[in-house]
C-alpha cells in the first residue's frame, strides 16, 4: 500500500512559566496508508485530538516530524479534510450554503460547486434538504452536512474527531452503517480515514487498525490490526473477545492506589476525576448485587448501565484511588472497604468515604490537617489550586479541586464556602 502520511517523533509541550512543561504528546509514531481506516482510541485528555490537528497541519508540533506524501508538512495539508465532534455549521446558511463552504474557499465556480455540493449532499443521504436551516434538521442529519461538506472538497484523507458521541445510541450506529457501506462500495471520494474515539466497540466495528493511546503524556501504547471483514457482527466470540482485550489493556496502565506517605503530604500531582458521590454508591451497589457479586467484567458492565469505556473507566479508577476497589486486565473488584460500603447505612457510608480520603488522597488530607491547625479553622481554596498547578494544567487542577471539596462534603471531613472560596470547618463535627 502507498503511504500517505506518516508523523515520526512527535512531541507537544505547553510552557507554564517557571513549572515544568505540560506534556500532552510524547514520542508518538503513525503511518497511514491508502485504504485503510485507522482509530486514535483511548482516554480523554490523552492527546488523540491534538494530534489530529497535527496530522492536519493546524497545529506545528514542539518536536517531530508530519510527512505528508514525503514532504515535511508546513502549515495546513492540501486534501485532508475533518469532521468535528460538534456540528459545526453557520446557523443562517442553508444545507447547500454549508456544503459548498470549503468549494467556496478554494475558489472554485458557482456551477461547479452547485453540482459537486448537490452530488455530496446525495451520497450521504440529504438529497431534498438542500434549501433547510441547521435547526430544521435532527442531530444526524446536521452531521450528515458535516460530512458532506468535508467529502465535497474530494481530499485523500478524512479526519474524523469523534464524530458519532455527540448522537444518540441509533443515529449513531445509523450513520456508522452507512459510512462503513460507502467505505466498502468506493463511493467516499477518500483513500484514507483517521478517526479519534473512545468508544472500544466502533473502534473494532469500523478499523483496519488501531492505536490504544496511554494518558499523561499521551503515547501509543499499543497498535492492534482487526483482522475482521466488512459488515462486522457484534456478536461474533472473536470480536467480543477483541474488545475484551482491549479493555484488558486499558485498564492494565490504570493509575495504582495512591498510598499513604510514611512523613509529609505529597502526591498533589495526581489528577482526580471529578465524578458525584452518587454516581460512585450507584456503581458500588451495583457490582456488589448479582450476578456480579464484587466482581464485574468491564465490557459486560458497560453494556448493563449503557456507559462507554471513557465513562466507566474513571469512575472505576475513582473507587481504586479512594481505595473501595481495583480495576485491572478489564475487571472491576470490589474489596472488603467497597463491600462495606455497599450494605452500610447513610452515616456509615459517610465515615466509610471519610476514612478513605484522609487515608488514600493526600490532597484531602492536607486539607482538613491545614483546618485543623488554623484559629479561624478557614483556608483558601486559591492556595491548594496554585499548588495543584504546579503539577497539572489548570482546567486539570480545577477538576480535581472540585473533586476534592465534593467528596469531602459528602463525607463531612470539611465544609466549603463558594462565595469566600474557602475551606471551612463551620458545622462539621471537628472529632470525624
Amino acid at each position: 500500500m502507498q503511504e500517505l502520511m506518516s508523523v515520526r517523533g512527535c512531541r507537544q509541550a505547553y510552557h507554564k512559566d517557571s513549572n515544568p512543561d505540560l506534556v500532552v504528546l510524547d514520542d508518538v509514531n503513525l503511518t497511514l496508508q491508502n485504504g485503510e481506516i485507522v482509530g486514535l482510541l483511548g482516554r480523554s485528555g490523552s492527546g488523540k485530538s491534538t494530534l489530529l490537528r497535527i496530522v492536519a497541519g493546524l497545529l506545528t508540533p514542539t518536536a517531530g516530524e508530519v510527512t505528508w506524501h514525503g514532504k515535511a508538512l508546513k502549515g495546513p495539508a492540501e486534501g485532508v479534510a475533518m469532521v468535528f465532534q460538534s456540528f459545526a455549521l453557520f446557523p443562517w446558511l442553508t444545507v447547500q450554503e454549508n456544503v459548498e463552504l470549503g468549494l467556496e474557499a478554494q475558489g472554485v465556480g458557482r456551477a461547479e460547486r452547485e453540482r459537486r455540493a448537490e452530488a455530496a449532499i446525495d451520497l450521504i443521504g440529504l438529497g431534498g434538504f438542500e434549501s433547510a436551516y441547521p435547526k430544521e434538521l435532527s442531530g444526524g442529519m446536521r452531521q450528515r452536512v458535516g460530512l458532506a461538506r468535508a467529502l465535497v472538497v474530494q481530499p485523500e484523507l478524512l479526519l474524523m474527531d469523534e464524530p458519532f458521541s455527540a448522537l444518540d445510541v441509533l443515529t449513531a450506529e445509523t450513520l456508522r452503517t452507512d459510512l462503513i457501506d460507502l467505505w466498502m462500495e468506493r463511493k467516499l471520494p477518500v483513500k484514507s480515514i483517521l478517526m479519534v474515539t473512545h468508544n472500544i466497540e466502533e473502534a473494532v466495528l469500523m478499523c483496519d487498525r488501531i492505536l490504544v493511546f496511554s494518558s499523561n503524556p499521551g503515547r501509543v501504547a499499543s497498535e492492534l490490526r482487526v483482522p475482521f471483514p466488512h459488515p462486522r457482527n457484534r456478536l461474533d466470540p472473536a470480536f467480543r473477545k477483541m474488545v475484551d482485550d482491549i479493555y484488558a489493556l486499558m485498564t492494565r496502565r490504570a493509575v495504582a492506589p495512591v498510598q499513604a506517605p510514611q512523613t509529609a503530604d505529597n502526591g498533589f500531582a495526581t489528577q482526580l476525576h471529578h465524578i458525584s458521590t452518587n454516581l460512585l454508591a450507584g456503581l458500588i451497589e451495583t457490582v456488589a448485587a448479582p450476578p456480579y457479586d464484587g466482581k464485574a467484567d468491564l465490557p459486560a458492565l458497560a453494556a448493563a448501565l449503557q456507559l462507554e469505556a471513557d465513562e466507566l473507566l474513571p469512575m472505576g479508577e475513582t473507587l481504586q484511588a479512594l481505595g473501595l476497589g481495583e480495576i485491572a486486565e478489564g475487571d472491576l473488584r470490589l474489596n472488603d472497604a467497597g463491600r462495606r460500603f455497599a450494605q452500610a447505612d447513610t452515616d456509615t457510608r459517610k465515615a466509610i468515604f471519610a476514612n478513605a480520603l484522609r487515608t488514600h488522597l493526600p490532597l484531602a488530607r492536607a486539607i482538613r490537617r491545614t483546618l485543623d491547625e488554623r484559629w479561624n479553622h478557614r483556608a483558601p481554596a486559591l492556595r491548594f489550586r496554585d499548588e495543584l498547578e504546579d503539577h497539572m494544567s489548570p482546567d486539570y487542577a480545577e477538576e480535581t479541586l472540585q473533586a476534592v471539596i465534593n467528596w469531602g462534603r459528602y463525607a463531612e471531613l470539611f465544609s466549603f464556602d463558594d462565595e469566600a472560596d474557602q475551606f471551612t470547618l463551620e458545622d462539621i463535627d471537628t472529632a470525624a
